[in-house]
């Protein structure tokens, strides 16, 4: 996949493309934030790039960083905790076998540009759109004032086709972000997995610790996060995955505040990895988080939470 971005009005990076591959190009063009790559979200790609191999065409998706709602919603409005960083949306969008990843930085000023001027400066100039297709409640340009009639408005008039998404529905309710955080938040992975439509990401840097795992037996790697406006799940112990040297591996992840160790303290992300003994130090590590096994609570002693740890580590055992 080749990964461009467009910062003030020009091409400021080309990521793992060159200045060839931004040459208009026949494309088939899907735009949105795209934050968490929801089931609604791959309906619409997977409708693109279905259009883009039946017509021979490029296959685009553009996006957005940071998410529109960081720039332009209040303090409090904007705290909202993204689904998936930048890094993580760019693997979720390789492993679909999009063509073009182009990353609009997204500032006051871009949000000023109406959406006919990016249609047609954008879309279809830039990106040589043929085929564009949009979810049915997709807004963009000044105010958001562009949608599916805008661009087929524009289309009839450039010379491309516009496609419409309809909603989609699980058990009669609506996929969303939205949606998707509040199960987070309420420790219902299993659910918000469903409608993902893949395990939930929490990636970032291994880091030092005080290293009270390894004294209880259950040695830990510290988890800074990549993105500090990644949404924490409700903190507790998970069941989760993560990959070292090209081999999955199980672990078993906690999130929260370790009342037990620590009276106060910040909340934290760390995990221990079944049957992994060796420095991670500095590294770079994604986990997929797969079932919730149980609260935070503060244990009566460090061996009583070692007792719990031992459970802890045969349910892991036997979830993932």
């Amino acid at each position: 996949m080749v990964i461009v971005e467009y910062v003030n009005n020009r091409i400021c990076s080309y990521g793992t493309g060159t200045a060839a591959d931004l040459l208009p190009s026949p494309s088939a063009v899907t735009v949105g934030s795209f934050d968490g790559i929801h089931l609604g979200h791959r309906r619409i790609i997977a409708k693109m790039l279905s259009i883009a191999r039946e017509r021979s065409l490029r296959s685009v998706v553009v996006t957005f960083e940071p998410h529109p709602r960081k720039v332009l919603k209040s303090e409090e409005e904007a705290s909202f905790g993204l689904l998936c960083s930048l890094e993580e949306k760019i693997g979720l969008l390789s492993s679909l076998d999009v063509d073009l990843l182009f990353i609009v930085r997204f500032t006051r000023e871009f949000a000023a540009r109406s959406s006919e001027d990016f249609i047609r400066h954008v879309l279809f100039g830039i990106l040589g759109a043929r085929n564009v297709v949009v979810g049915y409640d997709h807004g963009f340009g000044n105010r958001r004032s562009g949608s599916g009639k805008t661009l087929s408005a524009l289309g009839g008039e450039l010379g491309f086709q516009v496609e419409v998404i309809d909603e989609v529905r699980i058990a009669g309710e609506h996929i969303s972000s939205t949606r998707i955080r509040k199960l987070l938040e309420s420790g219902m992975i299993a659910e918000a997995n469903a409608l993902l439509g893949s395990a939930y990401m929490l990636s970032g840097r291994v880091v030092h610790g005080d290293k009270r795992g390894r004294l209880l037996g259950f040695p830990t790697v510290n988890i800074e996060l990549a993105d500090p406006d990644k949404l924490l799940p409700k903190s507790g112990v998970y069941a989760a995955r993560t990959t070292i040297s090209g081999i999955s591996m199980k672990a078993m992840l906690n999130i929260g505040f370790r009342p037990t160790i620590s009276a106060d303290g910040p909340r934290s992300i760390e995990a221990h990895i079944l049957d992994y003994n060796g420095s991670l130090y500095g590294n770079a590590m994604l986990f997929s988080l797969d079932s919730f096994i149980r609260e935070e609570r503060r244990f009566a002693s460090l061996e009583e939470l070692r007792v719990q740890l031992e459970k802890d580590k045969k349910t892991v055992e036997s979830y993932c």
